[in-house]
């Protein structure tokens, strides 16, 4: 049975935060996962770069079981009707699976209350305490940091797209630390062992 793991992507999403995570995850375990996509309706999102997707659920119809809720940053987290994803979030929550935001995402995270009691990073304490306002009740557990993990809980500022990937695979245990630590260096740090030609 392959367990589904949830991209919360909205307008001008960043392509490139989702695609890291999304190619990972079925590379190191291939066919044990659905990537499935969500937005707010069923209509085409197009993303930054200028793709274009056709989500597979919008908010009313995700399914109930689901192993992992990740909201991919973009331009538009900040409009008004982007506050629809928070019973998302929410239920994510109660059902403690693994939720994920990166850039203006982790800052949507705060403006729900998720953070509160978790680790967390963002791209800016200062802004994420104007948006969240009093919701927001933890600067304490602010780490200036790429990406933080904290129980089930993973954040990361608008740098950090590698690093908030391997948090994801780590949380998921969908591999040996070992494998997810070379796909990490291989991605990151372009290491790569090629046969030299012979003198």
């Amino acid at each position: 049975m392959k367990k589904t793991i949830l991209f919360v992507i909205l307008q001008q999403y960043a392509d490139w935060e989702a695609a890291y995570i999304a190619s990972a995850i079925n590379m190191l375990c291939q066919g044990q996962y659905d990537i499935k996509t969500v937005s707010l309706s069923k209509d085409f999102v197009q993303s930054i770069g200028g793709f274009k997707v056709l989500p597979d659920y919008d908010i009313s119809s995700v399914p109930n079981d689901y192993e992992a809720l990740i909201l991919i940053g973009g331009m538009t987290w900040r409009n008004e009707n982007s506050k629809q994803v928070k019973t998302l979030v929410n239920d994510c929550l109660q059902k403690q699976k693994i939720l994920g935001g990166i850039c203006d995402a982790s800052a949507f995270l705060a403006t729900t209350g998720a953070l509160n009691n978790v680790n967390h990073t963002s791209n800016d304490l200062n802004d994420l305490k104007q948006w969240a306002g009093s919701i927001y009740t933890a600067e304490n557990k602010y780490i200036s940091k790429q990406a933080v993990r904290d129980k089930n809980i993973i954040t990361a500022n608008g740098t950090a797209t590698m690093e908030f990937a391997k948090e994801i695979l780590f949380a998921l245990n969908i591999a040996s630390e070992k494998s997810i630590i070379e796909w990490y260096n291989f991605h990151k740090l372009g290491v790569y062992t090629a046969a030299m030609p012979s003198m």
